[in-house]
C-alpha cells in the first residue's frame, strides 16, 4: 500500500464570484472533501483558492469551483501547481483580501 501524495494547487476563479458567497461555498466544499488551504478575494475581481490534498480531492474541488454557488457565474477557472505550505495542510479558511 503506497502513501497518497499530497499536492498543492492555486485556482483562480473569474466571473461573478465576489459578493455571491463564493468564499463560503469554497470553505464548505473543501471541508466536506478534506482539503486544506484558503480562499480569498483578489483586487482584480477574481477569487483565489489555494488547496492542499491528494490529486483526487483536488479534482473534486476543481469541479465544484467550476460550478460555484447558486448566485455565482463562473466564466473561467485557471489552475497552477503550487508549493505545499504545510501550515495550511490541516484546515481551510477565508484569508483577508489581497
Amino acid at each position: 500500500m503506497c502513501a497518497v501524495e499530497t499536492q498543492a494547487k492555486r485556482f483562480y476563479v473569474s466571473g461573478r464570484v465576489q459578493g455571491v458567497g463564493f468564499r463560503f461555498f469554497a470553505v464548505a466544499t473543501a471541508n466536506r472533501l478534506g482539503v486544506g488551504g484558503f480562499v480569498r478575494n483578489l483586487h482584480d475581481g477574481r477569487v483565489e483558492v489555494y488547496a492542499i490534498a491528494s490529486a483526487d480531492k483536488l479534482d473534486a474541488l476543481r469541479s465544484a469551483l467550476q460550478r460555484g454557488p447558486r448566485m455565482a457565474s463562473v466564466e473561467r477557472l485557471e489552475e497552477e501547481d503550487a508549493e505545499v505550505l504545510r501550515n495550511y495542510a490541516h484546515a481551510f479558511s477565508i484569508e483577508g483580501d489581497e
